[in-house]
């Protein structure tokens, strides 16, 4: 089955900008001419302050609010900056990926070309370029309208520990995050598999250096398309990072552009469910055709299967991880 399929883009996330920053408006202004004829584009839509609060805490939802009321640049953290109606846009950011869930449940594939990213923003705290957590945002609103189960796949290079750690007590968010060991932010080793009722519903598939396709499909084929199955989610949010790229400036990945395609129909093909993509990281020049990709498979083009064999580390990830949530 064909599923339509959308992007939503929108001017309005170039406004949060601070020159020769890795994480600035260009990333995403690339990104237009690559998205397909036939998809259609929706306009950003915003979050509203329940929706925020469901995830984030007043406070700090407050103080991105006055922060960026300013006439200059703020800084939360070393990396994650303020710059006049960030509040607004990130509000965006998080109100579309919100959008593009509600557009999955109705069956349409739908992708939020959105900045800034989130996946790193916990409750409490900015961290590593993102405010709001998008993807926890989307998930949380998703459940507030009665759907039971929700599953986030999160590819970026870097583990979405935001993301983690909002719901690692849950038993109705499976998260399942492959990235590069040992890289920033420290977390997301195979033993971090939830708590309380939470327990078993997060896996992490950290991956030495050097990954190629053939290590993240292993990862997906043996682990995390086995327990998505199991899961049963009622909708599935992909924290789409395209950072695993070989000419990514902030990896040591080995990812070409077409493999995010073949990635992408590897889950329509293995779970019949329209999925809701969120943008997340990727800062190299190829990052756009990655996008482009993705949209091609969700519009029904096909992608070659991966080939080649996974690495013996990146078999020995998968065999701890089923080991310890299965």
């Amino acid at each position: 089955m064909q599923r339509p399929c959308s992007v939503i883009t929108d001017p309005i996330f170039t406004r949060h900008n601070l020159a020769r920053h890795e994480e600035r408006s260009e990333r995403l202004m690339e990104i237009d001419r690559f998205i397909p004829d036939h998809v259609v584009r929706r306009p950003a839509v915003p979050a509203s302050f329940e929706d925020l609060a469901r995830v984030h805490d007043i406070r700090y939802i407050r103080t991105v609010e006055r922060l960026s009321a300013r006439e200059d640049v703020s800084f939360l953290t070393a990396d994650t900056y303020i710059s006049p109606g960030t509040f607004d846009v990130a509000r965006h950011a998080a109100g579309s990926s919100v959008a593009a869930a509600v557009h999955a449940t109705r069956g349409e594939h739908c992708f939020a070309l959105v900045r800034p990213p989130g996946h790193h923003a916990s409750r409490d705290r900015a961290m590593g370029f993102c405010i709001f957590n998008n993807a926890a945002v989307a998930a949380a609103a998703a459940l507030a309208t009665g759907i039971e189960r929700v599953a986030i796949l999160d590819w970026d290079l870097h583990h979405g520990n935001g993301t983690q750690e909002i719901f690692y007590s849950s038993d109705q968010v499976l998260f399942c995050s492959v990235h590069q060991q040992a890289e920033f932010p420290g977390s997301g080793w195979v033993d971090e598999i939830g708590e309380g009722e939470g327990r078993g519903f997060t896996m992490n598939a950290p991956l030495a250096p050097g990954a190629t396709l053939a290590d993240l499909a292993y990862v997906f084929d043996e682990a995390f398309i086995p327990a998505l199955v199991a899961h049963d989610p009622g909708l599935i949010i992909i924290s789409a990072g395209q950072d695993m790229l070989g000419d990514d400036p902030k990896g040591g990945m080995n990812l070409w552009p077409a493999d995010y395609g073949t990635l992408t129909r590897r889950l329509m093909d293995a779970l019949k469910l329209p999925l809701a993509l969120v943008l997340e990281g990727g800062y190299g020049p190829s990052q756009k055709r990655a996008v482009g990709s993705i949209l091609e498979a969700l519009a029904g083009i096909p992608f070659a299967s991966s080939g080649g064999e996974a690495r013996r580390s990146t078999r020995d990830v998968v065999r701890a991880l089923i080991r310890l949530t299965g």
